[in-house]
């Protein structure tokens, strides 16, 4: 199954179908979705999936609501006749208790959710075909201090979240207690990869950057030898030298170490810049 797969069927098997309050309120979020088609005397709840069609007969039943299932190729169809009882339970309600405002989003999310799963990528959708249904939920997240997004694209309305913590907050929201704890374990481990995947790749761009310059500085005194100019130098810049040709993989903060009067980076970085300008020089003599 998938990630969202197991989500839903946690959800799904939440035992509180007693407290008609709040599944009155999962009702109303099923039936706000992109998933319900309102037509005059008939709502038709459309899904493809089994844990989502389970639940909403379960809440159907509970309701004392009558309904007609059935199956169209793929599909689980609930249909519904918008008897007054009916009509009742999908007005929307604006000041309700917490409790079924989670409610309503749990059933939206039911109804038309989606979450891909943490190891491909960050996204949760829930999908509406009518605007004021969307921002109805969008606004009660709000409220929780959960901030969805939303996309209109041909006639149909997206509140979608792409950012890690505000999906893990929205799942503890609808009460997927044991999909947080998968969310957050891939989240953690994928972040924990990611950081040594860049200490190892800036590590290496810095052995990398200490090599090449170690291997200009040795090319440098090279030169300065092969033009027997060595013995002219200084003998702090002699010192210097001679530790880079014997210690080509060390660091300047290592050599400045290793010298009889150490000294700090910017020396060592600032005596090996010198022998360098002395190399350009030859080199434009000798050509």
């Amino acid at each position: 199954m998938s990630f969202s797969s197991d989500i839903k069927e946690e959800l799904s098997k939440v035992n509180n179908l007693k407290d008609i309050k709040i599944l009155e309120a999962e009702f109303l979020g099923y039936i706000l979705t992109g998933n319900t088609i309102n037509n005059n005397n008939v709502l038709e709840f459309v899904t493809e999936n089994e844990f989502n069609i389970e639940r909403f007969y379960k809440i159907l039943f509970n309701l004392e609501i009558d309904y007609e299932p059935s199956i169209r190729g793929k599909v689980f169809v609930a249909k519904i006749k918008k008897t007054e009882k009916v009509e009742k339970f999908m007005q929307i309600k604006l000041e309700v208790a917490e409790e079924v405002q989670k409610a309503i989003v749990k059933g939206s999310f039911l109804g038309a959710g989606s979450v891909t799963d943490p190891e491909k990528q960050y996204h949760l959708e829930i999908i509406f075909q009518e605007k004021n249904n969307a921002e109805y939920i969008l606004n009660i997240c709000k409220k929780f201090g959960i901030y969805l997004k939303s996309l209109e694209n041909k006639s149909r309305f997206c509140l979608y979240i792409k950012d890690a913590e505000e999906i893990s907050k929205f799942l503890a929201l609808i009460g997927a207690n044991k999909g947080v704890l998968n969310f957050e374990d891939v989240r953690v481990t994928k972040e924990i990869k990611n950081n040594v995947n860049r200490l190892v790749n800036c590590e290496t761009a810095n052995l990398n950057k200490i090599i090449n310059a170690s291997v200009d500085q040795v090319n440098d005194i090279k030169l300065i030898q092969n033009l027997k100019k060595f013995d002219e130098l200084p003998e702090y810049l002699k010192e210097i030298a001679i530790l880079r040709l014997e210690n080509p993989d060390a660091s300047l903060k290592t050599l400045g170490e290793m010298l009889e009067n150490p000294i700090g980076k910017s020396g060592v970085n600032h005596r090996l810049q010198k022998i360098h300008e002395i190399a350009e020089e030859l080199k434009q003599r000798k050509y």
